[in-house]
C-alpha cells in the first residue's frame, strides 16, 4: 500500500502556515485559529490525529419506544394443569428461555405454539419430553404429568380459552373405564374440544348456506347473490382449514417413531415404546381422523352445491341477458323500418315545387307507400332473425 504520512504533514504543514499568516495580518481572531488545532498539529506515532479540544465524543442516545414490545416477544403466557386437573398456574407469564429450559424444547419450537404467530399451520410435534399441539385456538404443550395452555401476552384471556379450561378440567377429572396415561387423556381432550369446535362452525355455516341457497331456487335476487358470494368464500376458507387439521393429523400418524414417542410416561418410566408397538395411541388418532374427514365431505359436498347453484344462476341470467338482447334487435329492426317511412316523408316536406301539391289523391298514396315499406322491412327483419335463432337452437 501507499504511505500517506508524508502528504498528510504537508498538508498539515500548509494549512499551519496559511492560518499563521492570517492571524498576523489581522485577518482572523487567534480564538477562532485555536478550535482547528487539532488540524494543524502534526501526526503522532500511531498515524492518527487527536480529537478537538473542548469536544466531546458523540454518543448516541438509545432508544427505549421498543423495549416493551421486545420484553412482550420474549415472554409467553401460559396456564397448567397438573394430572388431575387442577390449574396449578392461571395466565402466568414465563420468559421464553425458561420454558425452553424447563421442558426441554428448543427455541424454534416455541414458535409453533406462540400466538401471536397467526398465519401457522396446524401441527402436532413430538419431542423427547413433549407433545406440541397447534390446532384451531388451541396451542398446548402435553408432558407425562401436566398440560400447558399458552395465550397472547397482549391480549386479555379469550372466551373461548376460558371455555377450553373448563372442559379440560372435566375430561381429565373423570374416571375412564380403560386405564390411560395422561399424555393421552390430555391429548384427546384437546382433539375433542377441536373437533367439537369444527362441528359448531359447520352447523351454523352449513345451516345460512342451505337457507340461502334454497331461497335463490324460487328467486334471483342481487342482494341474494352477494350473500351466496360470501357464504362461499367462507365455505373455502373453513374448508381449507379443516384440510390443514386433517393433514396435520395424518402426518402424524405416518411416523411410527413420532407415534412410539408419544407415550411419555412410560419414557419417563424408564420404558420406551418400541417404533412400532404403538396401537393405542394410533387407533385414538385415527379415531378423530375419521371425524375430520366426515366435517370435510360434508364441507365438500355443500360447497359442491354452492357450485352448482351458482352455475344455474349464471344460466338464467344468461337466459334473461340474451331475453334482453333479442328485445333490443326487435327495437332496431322497427327503428329500421321507421326510418324508411321518415325518410319518405323527409322529401315531401321540403319546400321544393312539384307536381304533387295540388293533386288530391297524393296525400294518401304516399302515406300507403311509407306504411307498406315500414311494414315490409320490419317483417323482412324479424324473419330473418327467427331464422337465425332457429339455426342457433
Amino acid at each position: 500500500m501507499f504511505d500517506l504520512l508524508p502528504d498528510l504533514e504537508k498538508l498539515k504543514t500548509r494549512r499551519s502556515r496559511s492560518l499563521k499568516d492570517a492571524v498576523d495580518k489581522g485577518m482572523v481572531d487567534q480564538g477562532f485559529v485555536s478550535g482547528f488545532e487539532h488540524l494543524t498539529r502534526p501526526l503522532n506515532s500511531k498515524g492518527a490525529s487527536s480529537p478537538p479540544p473542548n469536544q466531546e465524543p458523540y454518543k448516541y442516545p438509545r432508544s427505549t419506544a421498543s423495549d416493551s414490545s421486545l420484553m412482550t416477544d420474549l415472554r409467553l403466557r401460559c396456564t397448567e394443569l397438573d394430572k388431575d386437573g387442577n390449574v396449578t398456574v392461571r395466565a402466568g407469564e414465563f420468559q421464553k428461555s425458561d420454558l425452553c429450559a424447563q421442558h426441554g424444547l428448543l427455541p424454534r419450537d416455541l414458535r409453533k405454539i406462540d400466538s401471536k404467530f397467526v398465519n401457522q399451520m396446524p401441527a402436532i410435534l413430538v419431542r423427547s419430553q413433549a407433545i406440541l399441539v397447534n390446532l384451531l385456538h388451541i396451542r398446548a404443550l402435553i408432558e407425562a404429568d401436566r398440560i400447558v395452555l399458552f395465550d397472547s401476552i397482549a391480549a386479555p384471556a379469550t372466551h373461548s380459552q376460558t371455555i377450553l379450561v373448563y372442559e379440560l378440567q372435566e375430561r381429565l377429572r373423570s374416571v375412564s373405564p380403560v386405564a390411560q396415561p395422561f399424555e393421552f387423556r390430555a391429548l384427546e381432550a384437546v382433539l375433542i374440544s377441536v373437533v367439537g369446535s369444527l362441528q359448531s362452525d359447520e352447523e351454523v355455516l352449513v345451516s345460512l348456506v342451505q337457507n340461502l341457497l334454497a331461497f335463490l331456487e324460487e328467486s334471483v335476487d342481487r342482494s341474494k347473490l352477494r350473500e351466496l358470494l360470501q357464504y362461499s368464500k367462507r365455505l373455502s376458507r373453513f374448508e381449507q382449514k379443516v384440510l390443514n387439521i386433517r393433514d396435520a393429523i395424518d402426518e402424524v400418524l405416518e411416523q411410527d417413531d413420532d407415534l412410539a414417542a408419544m407415550y411419555l410416561t412410560q419414557k419417563r418410566n424408564g420404558n420406551p415404546r418400541a417404533a412400532d408397538d404403538h396401537e393405542d395411541v394410533e387407533l385414538m388418532l385415527e379415531t378423530y381422523l375419521k371425524q375430520v374427514e366426515e366435517i370435510v365431505n360434508h364441507v365438500e359436498n355443500v360447497s359442491s352445491h354452492v357450485r352448482t347453484t351458482e352455475d344455474v344462476v349464471n344460466i338464467i341470467l344468461d337466459s334473461q341477458r340474451n331475453s334482453l338482447l333479442l328485445l333490443e334487435i326487435r327495437l332496431t329492426i322497427l327503428t329500421v323500418g321507421l326510418s324508411t317511412g321518415t325518410f319518405l316523408s323527409g322529401l315531401f316536406g321540403m319546400n321544393l315545387v312539384n307536381s304533387l301539391e295540388n293533386h288530391p289523391d297524393a296525400f294518401f298514396v304516399v302515406s300507403a307507400i311509407a306504411f307498406t315499406a315500414i311494414f315490409a322491412l320490419t317483417i323482412t327483419g324479424l324473419r330473418a332473425m327467427r331464422n337465425v335463432l332457429r339455426k342457433i337452437n
